[in-house]
């Protein structure tokens, strides 16, 4: 089991109210290492804020979230940075590019915390590999401007992968994109989460995207149901 969540609640205080407002109601989630799996839902449903403490960018109301046999309620921010950095990948609806950087140099950004601790060489080596499988061999030196929206988000992608983290979390990957860009990275998601036995969470409106996975799940009046399981 990798991640696992355990009654989570999720309550926000408007700025003039005195009645918390509750976002997530008692969620419940088990996902094992490999899984492929789509949060769908409407508008301010909460699907965001389901994936950032999932991700260890917000904390829950109450409730637990354990990943990898680490409940991250106790653990201090050097040790949540840590596991953001190393352990789980980001991918969102804009792709947040460095202009000033190459294709490979903003690949690369997330590595500059484990420098010290593996030779340059095989990250710019994994770096390589990994662009060659998303169709950006010939691009390692080409500026973010010189690209489509759908080449940046590969290069997103990437950058999400490149520290080998167990579990990638994407926030609206193809949002941005035409139709077809959207269905080429779809099918690469799905193509990087076989290869790499990586853990994929994925939130989306597109019922397209999401159908290529595992499981689906409906996330509604803060409750979350599987919606389609393959």
């Amino acid at each position: 089991m990798l991640l696992e969540l355990k009654n989570i609640e999720k309550k926000y205080y408007t700025p003039s109210g005195k009645v918390p407002v509750t976002i997530l109601n008692n969620i419940s989630l088990q996902v094992e290492q490999g899984e492929a799996i789509a949060v769908v839902g409407p508008s301010g449903s909460g699907k965001s804020t389901l994936l950032n403490i999932i991700g260890a960018l917000d904390k829950p109301t109450s409730g637990s979230v354990n990943f990898n046999g680490k409940n991250l309620a106790t653990m201090n921010e050097n040790e949540l940075a840590n596991i953001r950095n190393m352990e789980i990948g980001f991918i969102f609806q804009l792709h947040h590019l460095l202009p000033q950087c190459t294709v490979l140099e903003n690949v690369l950004i997330p590595t500059i915390p484990q420098k010290k601790k593996k030779n340059n060489k095989e990250f710019r080596n994994r770096a390589k590999i990994l662009l060659g499988k998303v169709g950006l061999e010939n691009h390692f030196d080409y500026f973010p401007a010189r690209l489509s929206s759908g080449e940046q988000q590969r290069v997103a992608v990437v950058r999400a992968l490149i520290n080998q983290p167990r579990l990638v979390l994407a926030d609206e990957p193809t949002g941005s994109l035409d139709q077809t860009s959207a269905d080429n990275l779809g099918q690469i998601l799905i193509d990087l989460n076989k290869a790499e036995n990586v853990t994929l969470i994925v939130v989306t409106h597109s019922l397209d995207l999401a159908e290529r996975m595992n499981t689906v799940y409906n996330l509604q009046n803060g409750r979350l149901e599987v919606y389609k399981k393959s």
